[in-house]
């Protein structure tokens, strides 16, 4: 089958001049007008690394929204066949994100429902997430969050492991998590966090794969196998530059095929669509 790219987003106008974006673009070498792609653009992307399905994730933070729940729903309803949303919530407003959550990603079938705790300067383990994990539950979705270091010049200690997510992961056993970017530097914390917990899952979006640490690496090849899930963060990374090192990782074919598809369709539930 082919690949699941479990983390991607076509940016808007108002995102793009986030100034936190600037510092970024720097990290990944791009400029701002390079990351403005359009659907069209993001298919042929896909095309070019053999990537059957993207996950189109809608982005809010304390400032508002930089990518609308009904934006993705847009971009989504272009190419249903080869998108699927994510859904995103505005925790200023527990109950409004609570009905967000049920609505997305219940009645309008969004796969999952994200928000970055660096965009909001809060662990995940804060009063205000706590509503919106409790709906992902009752509405049986997995909820996607970033882990490790921010690539903007934003603080990087809500991307921590330990002790916020494992607090959340405590506190909801019936809730699967995804935690995005790999983890770095608490690649340590992160592997426990999945020998912990059965319930929560990595993905590798904004690493080319050659540039995963060793750590993580042995990790695939053995327990993490079912665990690890391939992502890009595109646009700031396309899908070929993030596939480049697939052979270095030394999968087995059935782990790479978990990676690159059925870890990601098993966990959002993409086969029962």
């Amino acid at each position: 089958m082919g690949t699941v790219d479990a983390w991607a987003q076509i940016l808007t106008e108002r995102m793009t001049r986030q100034p936190w974006m600037a510092t970024l673009l720097r990290w990944t070498g791009q400029k701002r007008e390079s990351t403005q792609m359009t659907v069209e653009m993001t298919l042929r992307a896909m095309d070019a690394a053999d990537v059957e399905i993207a996950l189109l994730s809608a982005w809010c933070g304390s400032d508002g929204w930089l990518i609308t729940n009904e934006e993705v729903k847009r971009q989504v309803d272009t190419a249903p066949d080869r998108f699927r949303g994510v859904a995103s919530v505005d925790l200023r407003s527990p109950m409004d994100a609570v009905r967000e959550v049920r609505r997305w990603a219940g009645e309008e079938g969004f796969v999952g429902v994200r928000a970055l705790p660096w965009l909001w300067d809060l662990p995940p383990n804060d009063r205000r997430f706590y509503p919106v994990y409790s709906a992902c539950v009752d509405v049986d979705v997995p909820f996607c969050t970033q882990v490790g270091h921010t690539g903007p010049l934003c603080r990087s200690e809500p991307g921590r492991p330990i002790p916020y997510l494992d607090d959340v992961l405590l506190d909801f056993p019936e809730l699967t998590i995804v935690g995005g970017h790999v983890g770095f530097p608490w690649i340590d914390e992160i592997v426990s966090l999945a020998l912990k917990y059965s319930n929560f899952y990595v993905d590798t979006s904004a690493y080319a794969l050659h540039r995963l640490p060793p750590t993580f690496r042995a990790f695939m090849r053995g327990p993490g196998r079912s665990r690890v899930l391939f992502g890009t963060n595109w646009p700031m990374l396309s899908p070929e530059r993030c596939l480049e090192g697939l052979g270095e990782l030394d999968l087995s074919d059935e782990g790479r095929e978990a990676f690159l598809s059925g870890n990601a369709r098993r966990v959002y539930g993409l086969d029962a669509l």
